[in-house]
């Protein structure tokens, strides 16, 4: 396990390098810079550069990470999987690919309220809807913030809550962060 942690660590390390590299020449984004806003997404929901760079970040360390699961982890793994979770009836669905997509290119996500999409889902036998360990890539932007699970606002599904305990609760397993600069935080 310390091996594994160690490379998927390294995945996140990499990715914040050399988009840092690609977009600043090598630097990290200033504070500055991470709140550039960048466009409107179809929402009205403003997009800043912050954003723009974790996706890019995450894409990296995703790809970094099936490398390594696919090498290290024996049992299955969910990468990007969405789940719809229903907290008060404990119940807990996939989201398919199609169905996920389908709403993203009406350009307005809010059908997708109520659900979670966890970075990697580490399963511990053929059960995709339970976890033996939940990971979330975290690239704060400017790198001096601390890495944080998002908090839920009042007009969510999960109000009140962190994601950290929304993907513990409807997974069942532990969550961690994975940031370049700390590594694994619970």
């Amino acid at each position: 396990m310390a091996d594994l942690e160690d490379r998927l660590w390294e995945c996140a390390r990499r990715a914040e390098q050399q988009v840092n590299a690609a977009f600043f020449g090598g630097r990290a984004p200033t504070r500055q810079e991470c709140g550039q806003e960048v466009e409107v997404d179809g929402c009205g929901v403003v997009v800043t550069r912050a954003m723009r760079l974790g996706q890019r970040k995450h894409m990296l360390a995703l790809q970094c990470a099936r490398e390594v699961l696919e090498h290290l982890w024996p049992a299955p793994f969910s990468i990007e999987q969405r789940y719809r979770f229903y907290p008060h009836a404990r119940l807990l669905e996939t989201v398919s690919r199609e169905e996920e997509a389908r709403l993203v290119a009406q350009g307005c996500t809010r059908e997708l309220w109520r659900t979670i999409k966890p970075d990697i889902v580490l399963h511990g036998d053929s059960n995709l809807l339970t976890s033996v360990l939940t990971l979330d890539f975290k690239f704060p932007c400017p790198d001096t913030n601390v890495p944080r699970w998002t908090s839920y606002g009042e007009k969510s599904a999960y109000a009140g809550s962190s994601q950290g305990r929304v993907y513990n609760e409807a997974l069942q397993g532990e969550a961690f962060m994975v940031s370049p600069r700390l590594g694994f935080i619970p």
